[in-house]
C-alpha cells in the first residue's frame, strides 16, 4: 500500500470520531468559542512543529492571500457553522449530511483544476453517495423535521471548505503546506473568537475534564495532525480522490455514535456500507 494510502486510510479513522467528539465538547462549551479554542491550540502547536519540519519540506511560504483565505474557509467558516449545527443534529446525521463534500470537489477538480473523471468514476461516486443515504433510511438515523434548519444550515460547510480546498489545491500545491496549516488556523481562530465574543459568552464554558480531553484530542489529532497530512496530500493526490475520505467517515460517525447512544445502526448502515465500499473500490482503482 502507498504511503498516500496509508494517508487516507488515517485521516478516515481519525476525522471519523471527530464528530462524537465535538458533540462532547458542544455539551460543556458554546460552539464558536469551542471551535476557536480548538484550532488556537492546534495553530500554536503546529507553529511548534514548524522549525523541525520546515527544512525537510523545503517549499515556499504561501501568498498571504490564500493562508488567509484558507483559514476563512476551511477552518472558521466551515467549521463555524458546523460546531453551531451539531448543538442539535447528532454525529452521525452530520457526517452524512457532509458527505456530499465529494461530489462538490469532483465537480470542482473538473471545472478548475483540469482533472477529468471517466464514467467508471463518476459511476462510483454515485454509488458511494447512495450507499451514505442508504446508512440513514428514508428518516436519516435521528434526525428529524424539528432539526430542519440546522441540518440544512450545515449544508453551507462542505461548500465552504470546497472552495477553500479548491483554492489551496489550485494556488498552493507548491507552497509550504505547514505555514499554509499554521497561518490557516491561527487567523480561522481570531475569526472564530471575534464572531463569539459578537454571539456569545465565552465566559459560560464548563472546562471539565471531559470536554477538556475532548478539545485537546480534537486540536492535536483532529486538526494538527491531520490537516497537515491532509494539506501534504493535497500536492499529491487527485481532489476527487482526496474527498473520497469523507465517504468513510460518515460510516465511522454513524458507528462510534450508537455505541455511545449519540445515533443508530441497522440494517440500512450495513447495506450503506457495502455500496460505499464498492463506489471507493470504482472511483479509486485503476486500470
Amino acid at each position: 500500500m502507498s504511503r498516500s494510502s496509508l494517508a487516507i486510510a488515517l485521516l478516515c479513522l481519525v476525522w471519523g470520531s471527530t464528530w462524537y467528539g465535538i458533540r462532547i465538547c458542544l455539551a460543556e462549551q458554546p460552539p464558536l468559542t469551542s471551535a476557536a479554542a480548538r484550532f488556537l491550540i492546534a495553530g500554536i502547536a503546529t507553529a511548534a512543529l514548524v522549525p523541525v519540519l520546515r527544512r525537510r519540506e523545503g517549499l515556499p511560504p504561501p501568498r498571504p492571500w490564500l493562508w488567509m483565505a484558507s483559514g476563512l474557509t476551511n477552518f472558521a467558516g466551515s467549521y463555524g457553522i458546523l460546531y453551531v449545527a451539531e448543538q442539535v443534529v447528532p454525529s452521525g446525521p452530520a457526517a452524512v449530511l457532509w458527505g456530499i463534500f465529494p461530489l462538490l470537489m469532483a465537480a470542482s477538480g473538473a471545472l478548475f483544476l483540469g482533472e477529468r473523471l471517466d464514467r467508471r468514476q463518476v459511476l462510483g461516486t454515485l454509488v458511494a453517495f447512495a450507499g451514505i443515504v442508504t446508512v440513514f433510511g428514508g428518516g436519516l438515523g435521528d434526525l428529524d423535521s424539528g432539526n430542519l434548519g440546522h441540518s440544512l444550515l450545515l449544508l453551507a460547510s462542505p461548500f465552504i471548505a470546497a472552495t477553500g480546498t479548491t483554492l489551496v489545491k489550485k494556488y498552493g500545491s507548491r507552497t509550504s503546506s505547514l505555514l499554509l496549516n499554521r497561518n490557516g488556523m491561527l487567523f480561522g481562530a481570531g475569526a472564530l473568537a471575534a464572531a463569539a465574543w459578537l454571539t456569545e459568552d465565552p465566559a459560560s464554558a464548563r472546562w471539565t475534564a471531559p470536554g477538556v480531553t475532548a478539545l485537546v484530542a480534537l486540536a492535536l489529532f483532529g486538526t494538527t495532525m491531520s490537516f497537515g497530512i491532509y494539506f501534504w496530500l493535497l500536492r499529491t493526490t487527485p481532489a476527487s480522490r482526496l474527498a473520497l475520505i469523507t465517504y468513510v467517515t460518515p460510516i465511522i460517525a454513524m458507528s462510534l455514535g450508537a455505541l455511545t447512544g449519540d445515533g443508530t445502526v441497522d440494517t440500512h448502515a450495513w447495506i450503506g456500507t457495502g455500496l460505499v465500499v464498492l463506489g471507493i473500490v470504482l472511483v479509486v482503482r485503476r486500470r
